[in-house]
C-alpha cells in the first residue's frame, strides 16, 4: 500500500506558555505550591471536587448531543443511543426553533431540521419523547433565546402524561448573556431577557426542584476564540449577573444557587483544562460565600457538564478527532465533571452517523470502565504542577472578572459591545497563531498530507423530505387546535409581559397546552419588548 506523502513542516519544541498565556517553569517544586489551598474533596472550597467519594458514588451522566430533521427521526436516534448505554438525553434544536421562528416562516425555510430537531409545537415535543420514560431520563436542552418556551413545552409533555413535575430531572441551558457575546441566537433586548430567565429559575425552583433551570455556558465563548481562563471568567461574570438579578427580586442564594449549573468545552491542553475546573470550583465557592453571604455548603457547589470536542476538532484528517476526544474526555474526568458529552469524529463537518456517535459514546465507556482514572477522587490532587497551575488559572480568571466589574458589569459590557469585541480580538489572535504555526494543530498546519485526500468515510444524509413533513404536521396542528384557546392564552401572555410582578412561566405553559407555536409566543413578546440590536464597535 502506498503511504501518503507528508509535508515536511514540523513544529519546534513545545511552547513554554499554556494557551491562556501562563508561563510554565521547567520544574514545579513543593516550595512553589500553597498546600493550604488544596483542601479535601467534598469540603469547602471544593478545589478537589464537590463529592467526597468522587465517581465511586456515581459516575457522570453519559450524554450525546443529538437532534436532526423531524421529531420521529430524532426519537429513533435517542432510542438507539439509550440502547448503547447512554444515560441522559442532550437535545439539539434547529436554528428556527432556537431563534423563535416557525417552520413556515420565510426566515426558517432553508434551516428546518438542519442542525437540530424542529420543535415548534407541543405536538412535536410529544413525538420527540414518545416511548421514553421521563422519570428515568435526565434531559438536557441546548436552547437559549426560546429556553423558557421549550422548558414550558417539556412541562406540558409531562403534564399530559401524568408525570409529576417534581420527578423531572435535567437541564435547560437558558444562558442568554453568552448568546449576545459569542453565538447570536438572541431575540429580545438584554433586560427583558434577564427577566424571562429569572422567571424560569424561580418557577423551576418551585415546580421542578430536581431540574436545573439554567446551565451558564462558557462553551460557546470558548469556541468563539477565547482562552480557557477567559472561558471560565466570562462564564462566572455572567453567573454573577444572574445571581444579582435573582437577589434583586428577593431570591435567597442559599436556595436558588443549588440549582445553578455550568457548561464548558474541553479542549486539548490536558493540564490547563483540568486546572480550570479546579480553579473555577474554588473561586465560585469563595465568591458566593464572601460576595453574597451564602452559608449552605450545597449552594456553594460548582456543578458542571462539558462537551469534549467543538472547535478543537478538525475536518482535515478527521479520524485524529477520536484521539482528541479521548484526551479531552480524560481531562473532563480528572477535572470532576458531572455530565459529559463526547463529540463524534465527523462532527466537524456533518451530523454524526450512528456509527460515529457510537464510537463517541464508547470513548466515555472505555474511560469510565477500563482506564481506572475514575477509581479515586481527584487523582492528580497534590501534584506540584497541577496545584501550581490551578492557582495561576484562578489568578487569571480573577483578573478578567475584575476588568468586567470595573467596566460596569456584564450587562453594560454586552449592551456596549465591549465583551463582543474582546472575544473577536482573541479569536483573531488564535487564527493568526494557527496560520503562522505558533499554535500546532496536527493535520491542519503541521503533518499535513501533501495531496488532497477524501477521508470522510460514512456520510450522514438527512432525509430530504424531513422539512416537508415538519411543515405538514405544523399546518395540521394549526388547523385542528382550538384557536380560541390559543388567542386567549397568547393575550394573557402579552398582557403579563408589560408587568414585572407577574411570572411568565405559567402563562407559557398554558400557551403550550393550547398548542400555540414557538413563533406565536415569541412574536407576542416581541410586540412588547422589541428585539436586541447588536452594538457596533470599531
Amino acid at each position: 500500500m502506498t503511504q501518503p506523502s507528508i509535508t515536511p513542516r514540523e513544529p519546534s519544541q513545545p511552547s513554554e506558555r499554556t494557551p491562556s498565556g501562563i508561563a510554565v517553569p521547567d520544574v514545579v517544586t513543593a516550595d512553589m505550591v500553597d498546600a493550604s489551598k488544596i483542601g479535601t474533596p467534598g469540603q469547602y472550597p471544593f478545589t478537589r471536587g464537590i463529592f467526597e467519594n468522587g465517581y465511586r458514588g456515581r459516575l457522570w451522566t453519559f450524554r450525546q448531543y443529538s437532534g436532526f430533521g423531524s421529531a420521529e427521526e430524532t426519537n429513533e436516534r435517542y432510542k438507539f443511543l439509550i440502547a448503547q448505554g447512554q444515560t441522559g438525553l442532550s437535545v439539539a434544536l434547529d436554528l428556527p426553533t432556537q431563534c423563535g421562528y416557525d417552520p413556515t416562516d420565510a426566515m426558517a425555510s432553508a434551516e428546518v431540521g438542519k442542525v437540530g430537531v424542529s420543535l415548534s409545537t407541543l405536538a412535536e415535543a410529544e413525538l420527540l419523547f414518545e416511548g421514553l420514560d421521563l422519570t428515568k431520563l435526565s434531559t438536557s436542552f441546548t436552547i437559549n433565546g426560546t429556553a423558557a418556551i421549550i422548558y414550558a413545552m417539556y412541562l406540558a409533555v409531562a403534564d399530559k402524561r401524568g408525570v409529576p413535575r417534581a420527578q423531572l430531572t435535567g437541564t435547560i441551558q437558558n444562558d442568554i448573556l453568552k448568546e449576545y457575546v459569542a453565538r447570536g441566537t438572541w431575540i429580545f433586548p438584554v433586560r427583558p431577557s434577564m427577566r424571562l430567565i429569572a422567571d424560569s429559575i424561580v418557577y423551576s425552583n418551585e415546580q421542578t426542584p430536581r431540574f436545573n433551570p439554567i446551565s451558564i455556558a462558557g462553551a460557546h465563548v470558548r469556541d468563539a476564540g477565547c482562552t480557557a481562563a477567559e472561558e471560565i471568567a466570562y462564564t462566572l461574570a455572567n453567573a454573577f449577573a444572574y445571581v444579582d438579578e435573582l437577589v434583586a427580586r428577593g431570591g435567597d442564594p442559599n436556595a436558588f444557587a443549588k440549582r445553578l449549573s455550568f457548561f464548558f468545552y474541553v479542549h486539548m491542553d490536558f493540564f490547563e483544562e483540568i486546572c480550570k475546573f479546579r480553579a473555577a470550583r474554588r473561586y465560585w465557592a469563595r465568591q458566593l460565600k464572601e460576595r453574597y453571604g451564602v452559608t449552605d455548603e450545597k449552594a456553594l457547589m460548582f456543578r458542571f457538564g462539558v462537551v469534549c470536542g467543538g472547535s478543537s476538532l478538525t475536518a482535515e484528517q478527521p479520524y485524529n478527532n477520536i484521539v482528541r476526544v479521548g484526551i479531552e474526555n480524560m481531562a473532563a474526568v480528572m477535572g470532576g465533571a458531572q455530565s459529559i458529552f463526547t463529540c463524534a469524529f465527523d462532527e466537524a463537518f456533518q451530523i454524526p452517523t450512528e456509527s460515529s456517535a457510537e464510537i463517541a459514546l464508547r470513548t466515555q465507556q472505555i474511560v469510565a470502565y477500563e482506564s481506572g482514572i475514575s477509581r479515586t477522587t481527584d487523582p492528580l490532587g497534590g501534584s506540584y504542577y497541577v496545584e501550581w497551575l490551578t492557582d495561576r488559572m484562578e489568578e487569571e480568571m480573577e483578573k478578567v472578572i475584575k476588568e468586567i466589574d470595573d467596566y460596569g458589569g456584564t450587562v453594560r459590557a454586552i449592551e456596549d459591545g465591549y465583551l463582543q469585541m474582546r472575544i473577536a480580538r482573541r479569536a483573531l489572535e488564535r487564527k493568526l497563531d494557527t496560520d503562522n504555526g505558533e499554535r500546532v494543530v496536527v493535520g491542519v498546519n503541521y503533518f499535513r498530507h501533501a495531496e488532497q485526500r477524501n477521508e470522510l468515510g460514512e456520510v450522514f444524509r438527512l432525509d430530504p423530505a424531513a422539512a416537508g413533513k415538519v411543515v405538514e404536521r405544523y399546518l395540521r396542528v394549526k388547523n385542528t387546535r382550538d384557536n380560541a384557546a390559543v388567542e386567549r392564552t397568547l393575550a394573557a401572555l402579552g398582557s403579563a409581559a408589560t408587568r414585572d410582578d407577574i411570572n411568565l412561566m405559567p402563562l407559557l405553559v398554558d400557551c403550550c397546552h393550547a398548542y400555540a407555536t414557538v413563533g406565536e409566543m415569541v412574536d407576542t413578546l416581541k410586540q412588547h419588548w422589541g428585539e436586541f440590536q447588536e452594538p457596533v464597535r470599531l
